[in-house]
């Protein structure tokens, strides 16, 4: 470090700018008369006085009588301790920044527009590491790897976890280790949007790096998360095929109440018996709801049909499931029609009636 950075190194801890260049000065000199420090230095003649006054007072340097007002600096012992204690001041307030920053939530805007990838990457890692129910993301390979770890955190946890993995077009799947990270990981040949959906409610959404503008969209709300699962599923899933799914032997799960309808629908009509477990909310009241029945009818009125390879985005589709305390109308997320908006489905078991039991779920190509 030459003399001019000391120099400013000096103005940052506190010491004005001609206090700083006469210190500097002084330590070159070891000692010399008040009147000679001026001349070496920056500091004007009238106020050498005064700047050496505050010097001394802070313990840089200490005065003494010889024919006149002569300057010598003082240990460095109580300056380095200064200076260290300044620096770990400033450290400790850098950790106190980055804490408070990490700690709010969403709280007065659930909607938040950043300019760093960053950002909105340490928030989803954080919205990952606290889901609950489920995960749903749309990333990079080298993303993906990144983020791993805490998917097969989640995933142990028993969190759904559902992958849409993005690359050029003509680009072959990444050769990726799925296993323990998700239930499900799809391929999508053209590049996309990293988004990130917990548990129905948070949301992280930064542009592709090669769009025009750089932004990222921060939400803790139902509401605008609603339209990024429209988004992820219409864009980024449904028209995209399977690159890995876990293996499975026991009851069926769904997350998704508009493709556990369509499974069940021709089943039930076939006469099956079909017994459910439903968690999910009270759509009046908010309170959890934990149900088991039997399924008396699938409701799928969609536009296009049922003959479609994939779930209509369209029209209303529910279940209705009898229960020991009557009959409950299940719907998915946003349900409006229905008594309980359902956050998991699980398919316990499923009878024909010449007592058979067909492969579930079907086989989906």
């Amino acid at each position: 470090m030459d003399s001019g950075e000391l120099v400013e190194t000096l103005e940052r801890a506190g010491l004005s700018p001609y206090q700083a260049d006469a210190y500097v000065t002084l330590l070159e000199y070891g000692s010399t008369s008040a009147t000679e420090l001026a001349s070496a230095s920056s500091v004007p003649k009238p106020r050498i006085y005064d700047v050496v006054e505050e010097l001394e007072k802070r313990g840089y340097v200490e005065t003494y009588e010889s024919g006149s007002l002569h300057v010598r600096a003082h240990s460095p012992a109580d300056v380095m301790e200064d200076l260290r204690s300044r620096a770990d001041r400033f450290e400790s307030a850098a950790d106190e920044v980055e804490e408070r920053w990490e700690q709010p939530d969403l709280e007065s805007n659930r909607a938040s527009i950043v300019r760093r990838f960053q950002t909105v990457y340490e928030r989803a890692s954080r919205f990952i590491d606290e889901a609950e129910h489920q995960v749903h993301l749309s990333v990079t390979p080298e993303e993906f790897t990144r983020l791993r770890p805490r998917l097969v955190a989640a995933y142990d946890r028993g969190v759904s976890v559902r992958v849409s993995i993005h690359t050029g077009p003509g680009v072959a799947p990444p050769d990726l280790d799925f296993r323990g990270a998700c239930g499900e990981a799809r391929h999508r040949e053209f590049p996309a949007p990293f988004v990130t959906l917990v548990d129905r409610r948070k949301t992280c959404f930064a542009h592709h790096p090669d769009g025009f503008e750089e932004y990222g969209v921060l939400v803790d709300d139902r509401t605008h998360a609603h339209v990024f699962h429209w988004y992820f599923r219409t864009a980024l899933w449904d028209d995209w095929g399977a690159l890995y799914v876990a293996a499975g032997d026991g009851p069926v799960e769904y997350l998704d109440t508009r493709q556990c309808a369509r499974d069940l629908s021709p089943l039930i009509e076939a006469g099956a018996e079909v017994r459910v477990r439903v968690e999910g909310y009270d759509i009046e009241t908010g309170a959890t709801v934990h149900l088991e029945g039997q399924v008396s009818e699938a409701i799928v009125s969609a536009t296009g049909g049922r003959d479609a390879k994939e779930p209509s985005v369209a029209g209303q589709v529910s279940l209705v499931v009898e229960t020991e305390d009557g009959t409950t109308t299940v719907g998915g997320w946003g349900a409006m029609l229905e008594s309980v908006e359902a956050t998991h489905i699980t398919v316990l078991d499923v009878t024909t009636p010449d007592d058979s039991r067909p492969e579930f779920p079907p086989s989906r190509t």
